[in-house]
């Protein structure tokens, strides 16, 4: 039996398949465009599954479309994350439109959370604006943040005053890789907050596509004071999670399933912890 998870998130989607033990067998992402279900229809093409669940900001789109149950993104992430890393006890996402910090109890299962979703203040498309700002490719940006030196400041987290800021610093003669490690510092400092309403417990999973960000990494760590645990793939930990509660309902209620067309099965891609 085959379950799969499936993370509509602004920016991306995800889609983890995993097999009886609880191992990948396949996974996949594409970016989120106005067409969403038919994006999320070519991902679910690319692999067979019994069972799915979906997650996300499109979930409700995916629900009527693919007649499919749905979690939201706080219990996906949470049980993702204690997949990864068993004994997880907080877990932070920094998405492309969304921040979201959890705390977990010793099972996995969410004891409160906090989220930014009103604006994209700190999340990925905040850092994707003002990477552009500086003329940085957005996987530079991070590294460039490392190179910098404190000393310069970034007072608003609006993009639009982020950005003039930005842009005024460097007319200043202010280095860009000053302004990037403000911008970074500026994020970190809003992460932590969020994380000390929430969790600050460890081990601190970082998911999302910003996880990948080594800049953003160094810094929340040093605003927290607590290392961050970031998985092989890290935006792929929404979908994993829906793809474990996928196969959890299905052994529930005893589905049965369904063989391949040529009964053959692709190799496992590993087992899922980091």
């Amino acid at each position: 039996m085959r379950a799969a998870g499936l993370d509509i998130g602004s920016r991306t989607i995800e889609l983890v398949v995993i097999d009886e033990s609880n191992r990948v067998v396949s996974s996949a992402q594409g970016e989120t465009t106005p067409d969403v279900i038919d994006d999320a229809r070519r991902l679910l093409a690319s692999s067979p599954f019994d069972r799915l669940v979906v997650t996300g900001y499109g979930r409700a789109l995916a629900e009527v479309a693919f007649d499919a149950p749905t979690v939201t993104e706080i219990l996906a992430y949470a049980r993702g994350a204690h997949a990864v890393c068993p004994g997880c006890r907080t877990v932070l996402d920094i998405g492309g439109q969304d921040t979201k910090a959890i705390a977990l109890d010793g099972s996995g299962r969410p004891l409160r959370f906090a989220m930014n979703d009103r604006c994209a203040a700190g999340a990925g498309r905040f850092l994707e604006m003002m990477a552009a700002a500086l003329r940085y490719e957005i996987g530079a940006f991070g590294s460039a943040s490392l190179e910098g030196r404190d000393g310069v400041a970034i007072s608003s987290m609006c993009a639009v005053f982020a950005e003039s800021e930005v842009i005024g610093l460097m007319t200043r003669g202010h280095d860009r890789r000053d302004i990037a490690r403000a911008v970074h510092r500026a994020i970190a400092t809003r992460t932590a907050g969020m994380l000390a309403r929430v969790s600050t417990e460890p081990p601190i999973v970082f998911a999302g596509g910003a996880a990948l960000n080594p800049g953003l990494r160094r810094l929340i760590e040093e605003a927290i004071g607590q290392p961050l645990i970031v998985p092989e793939m890290p935006q792929m930990v929404g979908a994993l999670g829906a793809a474990l509660i996928a196969a959890e309902r299905a052994h529930a209620v005893g589905i049965r399933p369904r063989a391949d067309p040529d009964g053959s099965s692709p190799p496992p891609l590993g087992d899922v912890r980091p």
